[in-house]
């Protein structure tokens, strides 16, 4: 009984023990074959879905890339003279290649240097071998110290730019004597010399110096999406900058398969580059020199005359003007003299020619620019920035016609003297004290009466209408003035107004009265000349334009750009006939002239290191019927707008119909001369 217990119970036992084994067994083997499913998932998910990107990186582990800039499009005038170009230019690189030692570098840095002196431009400093191993970059100086890391194998270094024919004979007969040296064709920027607008158009410099900057216009060439050669030229300002993408065209492609080592060991692949496109601007050539010589020819007179009222202009040692096409906000002539050469960025700029271009280089019509003087002086001279003065009178008439302050003809008693405040101990007087008994508000205007601007606007804005200050900017931004021209240009300034924060220290009063006969701000030349094309077609605000049409490379039509409206003002008619009965009256330099024409002029005051100075303003349009052009001139320390500005806008209106045709017919030959002539405006 017991045995067969016994035989009972190790048979159990014995199925137990088979029945664990079996199910080890199959738990290992379905551990197996789990793992082994997850092995073949993860392989098929490398396969299918993440295999082109691995094989991606691969490729790219074995190839090293290199951009090829692109040719950069060319910028003409209206009448397709070209201002900028870029034409090639043969240059020599380095790319390190295995086997050379460091001694056999150095060695080809002298030969590279001996080849330079004999055979490259005599009229130029030429390289030495320390500037050469430097450019090379390849860890060490010419005696062989370490200096800092070489960067990548594969990526050729500029040594030189600008070739020679004997250069390129030489190095191509020797080029087995010349390891890891290859000259390419590169483009290079060239800018008429002629210096035509090159404040407007810009200029270049190298990507590594842009990327570099903080201001926010350069902040483009940060994105993660930048793809540039440290080396390539890159838009700095003005048109270059603004319509970079639109000139640089596209990147090309060299790929070098290289080893683990970043060294070449095999054929470089090359994806050529795409051409940039041209831009074709409004700047007319003809007209656009006619104003820098304008300006140019009437400072010198300004600084050399014995006459005593343009005497007043003698310190004036800058002169900025724009023109614009009353319809359309066309920029014919945009002008900041002096100026400068452009051509000097390219390729490096040294410190004496910094200094000399500090105070040119800008565009003085659309932002601040100090005068072209030594630093020490600049504390004691206005900028570019300067206060309307009576160039505002007409809008200030157009304010007090329609906020009802008066009409069209009604008459004020000019007696020379507005006094107001609370003990009427705040003075408003006419330049020379002039008492112009009863006028209109046309007579206003042509007399440039401070007087009835001050107490028939300014006062009386302030005494009847609420909210007056916002009431009065209001109407300077509809005009223009205290905001963008919306002219895309890169730093452009906005003005300067201050009557709000005059008003904060004082009372609004104060600031009203002020900027009724033009102080109380300060205002960019674009933004008078925008303001100028508004009073003569009667309150459109046109988007300043600077290019009429984009094209390719090979000159294909890719866009015509279209005028632009910003805002459009609506007045009674007898409000505009008021303003331009007032503009009508003559003024010096406009003798004999055989058009029509309106105009307004200024002397603005500034002070400026301690002392009072005037700044000579002008704005005007023509034909007086049917306007074509509006121009405005600010010569800061001109002296009066009538003697410092307004010849200078004679000589621009005169070079437009020359060249253009104020009736839309090119005259072909100069006006008559420039006797001055009486006038009722002293300004």
């Amino acid at each position: 009984m017991s045995n067969g217990s016994h035989d009972s119970d190790q048979n159990k036992k014995k199925i137990r023990q088979r029945r664990n084994f079996s199910i080890r067994i199959n738990v290992f083997f379905f551990a197996v074959f789990l793992l082994f499913s997850v092995l073949i998932i993860r392989l098929a998910f490398l396969q299918f879905v993440e295999g082109e990107e691995l094989s991606a990186i691969e490729k790219r582990n074995l190839r090293r890339d290199v951009t090829i800039s692109p040719i950069r499009g060319n910028i003409y005038d209206q009448q397709n003279y070209p201002i900028a170009s870029t034409t090639s230019t043969q240059s020599l690189s380095y790319r390190m290649e295995p086997g050379p030692t460091k001694e056999e570098r150095i060695e080809l840095a002298y030969k590279l240097e001996e080849i330079f002196q004999k055979f490259g431009d005599s009229t130029k400093t030429q390289p030495t071998a320390e500037e050469i191993i430097e450019l090379m970059d390849v860890g060490h100086d010419i005696n062989g110290e370490p200096t800092k890391e070489a960067n990548y194998a594969f990526w050729p270094r500029r040594i030189k730019s600008g070739l020679t024919k004997e250069e390129i004979a030489y190095i191509s007969e020797h080029r087995d004597e010349l390891p890891g040296v290859e000259v390419a064709e590169e483009s290079t920027r060239v800018y008429d010399h002629n210096q035509i607008a090159v404040q407007l158009v810009g200029y270049l410099r190298p990507y590594s110096t842009a990327v570099n900057q903080q201001s926010k216009p350069l902040q483009i060439y940060k994105g993660e999406d930048a793809d540039y050669r440290n080396d390539e030229y890159v838009g700095f300002d003005g048109l270059e900058l603004m319509y970079q993408d639109v000139l640089r065209g596209e990147n090309g492609r060299r790929s070098y398969p290289v080893n683990n080592r970043d060294q070449i060991v095999g054929h470089v692949q090359i994806t050529p580059p795409v051409k940039g496109n041209n831009l074709h601007l409004t700047i007319h050539s003809n007209v656009q020199l006619a104003t820098q010589q304008a300006i140019t020819d009437h400072l010198q007179l300004l600084q050399t005359t014995t006459n005593r009222t343009y005497a007043r202009g003698r310190n004036a040692v800058a002169g900025y003007a724009v023109a614009i096409e009353v319809d359309s906000g066309r920029v014919i002539a945009m002008a900041s003299m002096p100026d400068y050469d452009p051509n000097v960025w390219i390729g490096g700029i040294g410190t004496d020619t910094w200094n000399e271009i500090t105070h040119r280089y800008t565009n003085g019509t659309i932002r601040e620019r100090y005068a072209d003087l030594p630093a020490d002086q600049l504390a004691r001279h206005p900028s570019s920035l300067v206060p309307p003065g009576s160039v505002i009178k007409p809008l200030t008439v157009l304010v007090g016609l329609n906020e009802g302050l008066f009409r069209p003809n009604d008459t004020y008693n000019d007696t020379g003297l507005f006094t107001y405040g609370r003990n009427n101990n705040a003075k408003v007087g006419n330049s020379g004290g002039a008492r112009n008994g009863r006028i209109t508000p046309a007579r206003a205007i042509q007399v440039s009466s401070n007087t009835f601007m001050a107490e028939m606007v300014g006062n009386k804005l302030y005494m009847t209408v609420p909210d007056a200050l916002n009431v009065w900017d209001s109407y300077m931004k509809k005009f223009g003035l205290g905001v963008s021209t919306e002219s895309g240009l890169p730093w452009e300034n906005p003005g300067d107004i201050y009557y709000f924060s005059t008003a904060e220290r004082l009372q609004a009063q104060f600031p009203l009265v002020n900027a009724s006969f033009g102080q109380e701000g300060r205002y960019t030349t674009l933004q008078l000349a925008q303001y100028a094309a508004m009073l003569a077609n009667q309150g459109i605000r046109y988007k300043p334009l600077f290019v009429d049409r984009i094209t390719t490379y090979e000159g294909e039509l890719v866009e015509e750009i279209q005028p632009e409206i910003l805002n459009q003002e609506e007045f009674p008619q007898a409000y505009w006939n008021v303003l331009k009965e007032g503009m009508r009256s003559a003024v010096d330099g406009f003798d004999n002239v055989p058009y029509t024409y309106v105009r307004k002029t200024g002397t603005s005051e500034w002070q400026v290191g301690g002392q009072n100075v005037d700044n000579a303003v002008f704005i005007g349009y023509a034909p007086a019927e049917n306007p074509k052009i509006a121009v405005a001139v600010v010569v800061p320390e001109g002296g009066f707008g009538a003697y410092g500005a307004a010849p200078i806008a004679r000589k621009i209106f005169d070079a437009y119909d020359q060249y253009i045709g104020l009736d839309g017919v090119p005259k072909g030959a100069s006006q008559g001369d420039e006797d001055s002539a009486d006038e009722e405006d002293p300004e």
